[in-house]
């Protein structure tokens, strides 16, 4: 009996040590929805509810989120778990999808509102479009309009904008909002986010996303783990399924665009 005692005590002991352990976090300090480094993105805000909820502290460690990111944050051991990676990624384990959101259109009120790249109107006016990654990569939509001929009248931005600048991504926005572009094809919680901030506020019109079955607008966003943290995925999966309703409720509030997980 007191054997089995004091095993007992031995695993309660281990487990309140590993509660008490912090929870590192990489993100971004400067990239806005998503997070910064006053807390003020919802990635921050759900962050601390998956800490609470696993009842360890919390700590951000600010990375700028470009090539390496993950080679050299979570996988290296900086941090242990990332707030926004796209379901299935494969160099890092990824709880099943928190949420699921597309890629929009944005355009001032009173304009024609648009909602499919076929419409004949994007051959016409000043469209933005996304570029994505540290060497300017095009996004789907940039894809998709010059699959379609849509080229010369098309300004590309990259999705990370001028970093010395307080939310950088929003540029894109902000060009639509000033006449400098007419409607721009961005990803829905950044297009979300700051087209509310726009005044007058931005229209925003998710992509009619059964057009072109050769690209993807859609996708699943998770969060991320070293792949041999089996346990610490598990812990922050059942987080999520409790707080389903919590982060529901913060991606709303900031504009997210989100629709049906598949």
């Amino acid at each position: 009996m007191r054997l089995a005692l004091l095993s007992t005590a031995a695993v309660l002991s281990a487990s309140a040590a590993f509660a008490q352990e912090p929870l590192r976090v990489c993100a971004d300090p400067n990239n806005l929805p998503f997070s910064d480094s006053s807390g003020a993105g919802f990635e921050n805000k759900i962050a601390t509810m998956v800490a609470d909820e696993l009842r360890r502290p919390l700590v951000f460690v600010w990375r700028a989120q470009r090539r390496g990111f993950l080679r050299e944050g979570v996988n290296a051991g900086e941090c242990d778990l990332v707030t926004g990676v796209p379901t299935g990624l494969p160099v890092i384990r990824t709880t099943r999808p928190y949420y699921r959101s597309t890629y929009v259109f944005v355009s001032r009120p009173g304009d024609p509102r648009v909602s499919s790249l076929d419409d004949p109107l994007l051959k016409r006016v000043r469209v933005g479009v996304q570029l994505i990654g540290d060497d300017g990569m095009n996004s789907p939509p940039a894809h998709a309009l010059a699959k379609r001929g849509v080229i010369d009248n098309v300004r590309g931005f990259p999705v990370y904008g001028d970093y010395r600048e307080p939310g950088p991504g929003g540029a894109i926005i902000r060009a639509v909002a000033d006449g400098r572009i007419d409607v721009a094809a961005v990803w829905g919680p950044t297009a979300g986010y700051f087209s509310k901030e726009m005044s007058p506020p931005l229209m925003v019109t998710p992509f009619d996303v059964a057009f072109d079955s050769g690209l993807a607008f859609a996708f699943d966003i998770s969060m991320g783990v070293r792949k041999t943290d089996a346990e610490l995925g598990d812990a922050v999966q059942d987080a999520l399924d409790k707080l389903a309703p919590r982060i529901a409720a913060t991606l709303t509030d900031y504009g997210v665009p989100l629709i049906e997980r598949n």
